[in-house]
């Protein structure tokens, strides 16, 4: 989920910054140290959108940057549980598939992918035997995410599960709905 946060925090604004609007240079300077950030209470910061109030700046004996206590807003995107996401496979492995949702990169176990028995191709293609049904790099598909791990927060692990009503590849969907309606009508 795509949250707006409102954060408090002392911003040092280098002396090469100076020459700036003070407000820009924050923002600057905020967007350097905060994008990218990863965390367990607010994920992933996308980057930071607006500044809401900038207190007095002080100077530290010593350093010649000024600190000024900036109050601020910034947009972050925090998977929870049971969440249904839509996103792009980028990567297919004999393990399963990586599925882009956003920020980050989710991992579908290749038991979560659909309920058949699944093969792996050396061309990266993941295929039912019974079914037929096929996911490949590219494909658009909406998962649920069953997992987040902040265990080691250069590598955040999201698991993600496509097997259940109206998640999988978008193209199975739409089939299902289609022979739904056939169903119906007869």
């Amino acid at each position: 989920m795509f949250y707006e946060i409102k954060a408090k925090s002392h911003v040092r604004v280098p002396p090469v910054l100076l020459k700036q609007n003070t407000k820009e240079a924050i923002l600057q300077r905020l967007n350097e140290t905060f994008e990218g950030h990863i965390s367990n209470n607010v994920g992933f910061v996308i980057y930071v959108t607006e500044i809401l109030n900038i207190g007095e700046g002080i100077i530290i004996p010593g350093d010649g940057a000024p600190y000024y206590e900036t109050e601020f807003k910034m947009l972050t995107f925090l998977p929870e549980l049971q969440e249904v996401c839509l996103g792009k496979i980028t990567d297919i492995t004999n393990f399963g598939a990586f599925i882009n949702i956003g920020t980050v990169d989710g991992m579908i176990h290749v038991s979560q992918t659909m309920d058949d028995f699944i093969s792996f191709s050396k061309s990266k293609v993941l295929t039912g035997k019974e079914s037929k049904k096929s996911l490949k790099v590219g494909d658009k598909c909406r998962a649920r995410v069953i997992a987040v791990s902040y265990k080691d927060l250069t590598n955040p692990k999201v698991g993600l599960t496509m097997r259940q009503p109206a998640l999988g590849n978008i193209k199975w969907i739409e089939e299902d709905l289609k022979k739904s309606k056939k169903g119906k009508e007869k």
